[in-house]
């Protein structure tokens, strides 16, 4: 699929995060579509390490600075808030663990993402109601959802909360009916499931959304939601939280010699999509000016398990099996999954990175 403009369809984006592991990725790639890019960052310690420069033509902007926003948002088509924090920043952080035996980490970081995400967007859609910039693409994410959507073997829709403990301690992971006892089966979550978050980093994405929404409830002004699911890959540059999550803590302990050790049955299933496919992704929402709050699902469309991730990254490798440990985080997701088709209808967008590929090119470092 070409995201290339067509004559007169030329935008002048102004880029939040335009120096972090996906932001570097859409830079490029809006560039290359010939769109005229404003690029900034914050530049952010945390992200970036110490004493950090920021990439040749990105511009060192917090987006709670109104004064710095003042300056750039004259004349500006859309903008693409991709700037937040995302979990890898909690333990960067240092942010500190529950002490409660048994405890939740659930608010975990909270404070860090309420700054960084919910204040951080609240001012940029401020800045942009006053210099009259009425179209917006946020990066948000599949966390929103929570819990996945699930069906009975009668027929019913389900959409759990958490597992009860005694189950896990049995090793029974899968949702069950609660009146039946059923196994429950795991379906592809839609846009217009409920919004259910089960982490502060999760809750402060849902926040993001609803300030959009609010935003875009306005004649004439347009905010396309992007709920990324489970992204990976390598970064443009150097950035700390390209190197967290499953997927990149599979890879480094594979690297290190070590066998990747699985949480429960390692039957977990999500979706994981190439950085460089949401970066096209997210270029086909500039493109396609969508009237009025549109969320939109952005996954590869080919559900894996955390297992088969675990094995894919060994093989290519050369490396020792994953292990299965059977802990669990009575808090985790069991099944993820969510429908791209309202992407694919809505941004004319396609995947084109399968994560079979995909992974075994990001475990060897190679183009996939």
């Amino acid at each position: 699929m070409s995201v290339g403009v067509e004559p007169g369809e030329r935008s002048r984006v102004l880029v939040t995060g335009a120096a972090g592991f996906i932001g570097g990725h859409v830079r490029r790639a809006l560039t290359a579509a010939g769109h005229e890019v404003i690029a900034v960052d914050s530049m952010w310690e945390t992200v970036h390490g110490a004493d950090a420069e920021p990439p040749q033509g990105v511009s060192v902007v917090d987006v709670r600075d109104a004064d710095a926003l003042a300056e750039l948002l004259p004349g500006v088509d859309v903008v693409c808030h991709l700037a937040g924090a995302g979990p890898g920043v909690v333990d960067a952080e240092a942010v500190e663990p529950s002490r409660v035996p048994g405890g939740t980490d659930l608010m975990r970081g909270a404070s860090v993402f309420v700054a960084h995400n919910d204040g951080g967007t609240a001012a940029l859609l401020a800045a942009m109601e006053r210099a009259g910039v009425r179209r917006l693409v946020l990066a948000s994410s599949v966390a929103v959802y929570g819990e996945g959507r699930y069906r009975g073997m009668r027929g019913g829709v389900f959409h759990p909360g958490m597992r009860r403990r005694r189950d896990l301690d049995r090793g029974m992971f899968d949702h069950r009916a609660p009146r039946t006892g059923d196994l429950l089966t795991w379906e592809p979550v839609g846009e217009d499931a409920p919004v259910r978050p089960r982490s502060a980093y999760a809750a402060s994405k849902a926040a993001q959304e609803n300030y959009a929404l609010a935003w875009a409830a306005q004649p004439g002004v347009s905010a396309t939601v992007l709920r990324y699911h489970h992204v990976y890959g390598e970064p443009v540059c150097p950035v700390r939280t390209a190197e967290t999550g499953v997927v990149a803590r599979f890879r480094a302990e594979l690297a290190a010699g070590r066998a990747p050790h699985l949480f429960e049955d390692g039957g977990q299933t999500r979706d994981f999509v190439h950085v460089r496919d949401v970066a096209a992704a997210t270029v086909a929402a500039v493109r396609h000016d969508l009237p009025g709050f549109v969320p939109l699902n952005i996954a590869s469309g080919r559900p894996i398990t955390v297992w088969q991730v675990a094995s894919l990254l060994a093989e290519a490798l050369g490396g020792p099996d994953p292990v299965v440990t059977g802990r669990y985080r009575a808090t985790d997701v069991r099944h993820l999954v969510a429908n791209p088709g309202r992407a694919r209808r809505a941004l004319d967008f396609t995947p084109r990175i399968p994560p079979a590929r995909g992974l075994a090119a990001y475990a060897t470092g190679t183009h996939p």
